[in-house]
C-alpha cells in the first residue's frame, strides 16, 4: 500500500507542478476558444491542461517502475507498456484537437485505434464471468470488439460530462478510487497477482486527477481539453479489461454451491465493469431526459439546448461550485454503493444506506428552493444571503426601496424587490451568477457541452 500510496503523491505531484507552465504554453499556443453560447465560463480559458496529466502519468509509471514490489508489475505483465501506447496515441489526437477543432469522426477513429494498439499489446478482454456457466471463453475477434466498445464508451462519457469546472476530473478521481478499493482488494485478500496492473493504473489515475483539480476548480485557470478527457478515460476503462478479462475468476472460488449462491458470488466479477459506468450513470440519465424534453417540445432529439443537469443546477439557483459538489456526491454514492455491494451483497444496511443518502441528495438538490428565517439576534453572525432585508425600515425612514440585486436565499417578501443580477456579478449564492433566469431560457438553443 506505501508504494501504491507513493506512486499517487508523485505522479499528484508532478501533474499539478507541471499545470502552470503549461497553461502559459497554452496561452502561447493560441490554445484558447473564443466563448461560444453554450458554454457556462464567461472568460477565454486555456486548455492543454491534459499534457501534464500525461507526464503525469508517465512519472507515475516510471516510479512504480523502480520501486522493489511494484516491479514485478512490469516484469510480470506488458499491461503497462499497452496503457502508455494506447495513452500517448489519444493524447496526441486530444492535443490536436484542443488546437485545431479536428473532426469528430478522425476523434472516433483516433478512439479505436488507441484502444486496438493496445489490444495488440495484450490488454484485452479474454473471458467473461457467466453466472451459473462460469467463464465462457471469448474469440479473438469477439474480445477485441468488446475491449474496443468498452474503451470508446469511456472515453466519451468521460468528454461528455466535462461540462463545468472540475466536474470530469473529480467524478472520474471518485470512480477510481472506488476502483482502486476493488482492485487493491482482489490482490490483497485473494493473493491474485494479475490484479496489480489495474490497482496501479487506479492509483495513477486518482494522482492525475488531484494534480489537475487545484487548477482546475471554478473559477478554473485551465481546462484539460479533450486531451485530458480522452486520457484518463482511456486510463480508467484500461483498468477495468485488465481486472475483468485476464483475470480467472475460479482463482476466486466464486463458481461454487447452489445456483442462487453463484448467482450473488458472482456479483464481484462484474463490478469492474460497472464501475467505469459508473461516471455514464449522469450522463446517460441527462441524454435520456434531453430526449423526453425536445420531443415533447416537437423538437429534433439531436437539436441542442442548455437544458442539461447542470444546467438545472445553475438554473435552479445553485452556485458552480455546489453544482459541481453535488454531481460529486451523486458520483460517490453510485460508484462506492457498487463497492459496498460487491463486498456483501446480502447486506441490508447497504441498501438502506444508499436510500438514505439518496434521500439526502435529493434534499441537496432541492436546497434553493428553500427559504430559511434566521432570527433577528442571530443575523450578524450568518452570511449576508441569509439576513432579512430591512425593507420596512427603510421605508419608515423615507428611503426608497431599491431593486439591486439581493443575495439568494432570503424571504418571499424581499424576493419581490429584487432585480436579476447581471453576469459577472458576485454575491448569488455566494459565487459569481452567470446569468439571470430569463437569459439561460432565452439561450436554451445552444449546445450544452463544452
Amino acid at each position: 500500500m506505501r508504494e501504491y500510496l507513493l506512486t499517487l503523491c508523485i505522479t499528484a505531484a508532478v501533474t499539478y507542478l507541471l499545470t502552470g507552465p503549461v497553461r502559459k504554453f497554452a496561452i502561447v499556443a493560441g490554445a484558447m476558444p473564443e466563448i461560444r453560447a453554450r458554454d457556462v465560463h464567461r472568460e477565454p480559458t486555456p486548455r492543454l491542461g491534459g499534457i501534464a496529466m500525461f507526464f503525469g502519468l508517465c512519472a507515475g509509471l516510471l516510479v512504480a517502475d523502480h520501486l522493489k514490489n511494484l516491479n514485478a508489475v512490469f516484469s510480470n505483465s506488458n499491461e503497462p507498456r499497452a496503457l502508455l501506447s494506447g495513452a500517448a496515441l489519444i493524447w496526441l489526437i486530444g492535443v490536436l484537437d484542443d488546437k485545431f477543432e479536428i473532426d469528430a469522426l478522425i476523434k472516433l477513429g483516433g478512439q479505436m485505434i488507441a484502444a486496438g494498439v493496445m489490444v495488440m499489446q495484450g490488454l484485452t478482454i479474454l473471458w467473461l464471468p457467466i453466472p451459473g456457466v462460469g467463464l465462457v471463453a471469448l474469440t479473438q475477434w469477439q474480445g477485441t470488439l468488446l475491449t474496443v466498445a468498452l474503451v470508446v464508451i469511456t472515453i466519451n462519457a468521460v468528454n461528455f460530462v466535462d461540462g463545468l469546472d472540475g466536474l470530469a476530473a473529480g467524478m472520474v478521481c471518485i470512480a477510481s478510487a472506488a476502483f482502486f478499493l476493488y482492485a487493491y482488494r482482489i490482490w490483497y485478500s485473494y493473493g491474485i497477482e494479475a490484479a496489480a496492473p489495474a490497482t496501479l493504473f487506479a492509483a495513477i489515475l486518482m494522482g492525475m486527477c488531484l494534480g489537475f483539480l487545484p487548477h482546475n476548480m471554478h473559477p478554473a485557470r485551465i481546462f484539460m481539453g479533450d486531451s485530458g478527457s480522452m486520457l484518463i478515460g482511456l486510463v480508467l476503462a484500461a483498468g477495468a479489461i485488465s481486472i475483468t478479462g485476464q483475470i480467472d475468476p475460479d482463482v476466486m472460488n466464486l463458481f461454487s454451491g447452489s445456483e442462487r449462491n453463484t448467482v450473488h458470488q458472482t456479483v464481484p466479477v462484474f463490478i469492474p465493469l460497472l464501475l467505469p459506468l459508473t461516471i455514464i450513470a449522469i450522463p446517460a440519465a441527462d441524454l435520456v431526459l434531453a430526449i423526453v424534453r425536445r420531443t415533447w417540445r416537437g423538437q429534433s432529439p439531436f437539436a441542442a439546448d442548455r437544458g442539461h443537469l447542470h444546467h438545472r443546477l445553475l438554473e435552479v439557483g445553485h452556485s458552480h461550485s455546489r453544482a459541481v459538489l453535488i454531481m460529486y456526491f451523486w458520483s460517490a454514492l453510485i460508484a462506492f454503493g457498487a463497492l459496498a455491494y460487491s463486498v456483501n451483497s446480502g447486506a441490508m444496511w447497504s441498501v438502506l444506506a444508499i436510500a438514505a443518502l439518496s434521500a439526502v441528495g435529493l434534499v441537496l438538490l432541492l436546497l434553493p428552493r428553500f427559504t430559511p428565517r434566521a432570527p433577528r439576534w442571530a443575523e450578524h453572525l450568518l452570511p449576508p444571503r441569509y439576513r432579512r432585508r430591512r425593507a420596512a425600515a427603510a421605508a419608515q425612514d423615507g428611503a426608497p426601496v431599491t431593486h439591486e440585486a439581493a443575495p439568494a436565499g432570503e424571504p418571499d417578501e424581499a424576493r419581490e424587490h429584487r432585480a436579476p443580477a447581471a453576469a459577472g456579478v458576485s454575491g448569488v449564492n455566494g459565487a459569481t451568477a452567470i446569468g439571470t433566469r430569463a437569459r439561460l431560457l432565452d439561450r436554451r438553443e445552444a449546445e450544452s457541452s463544452r
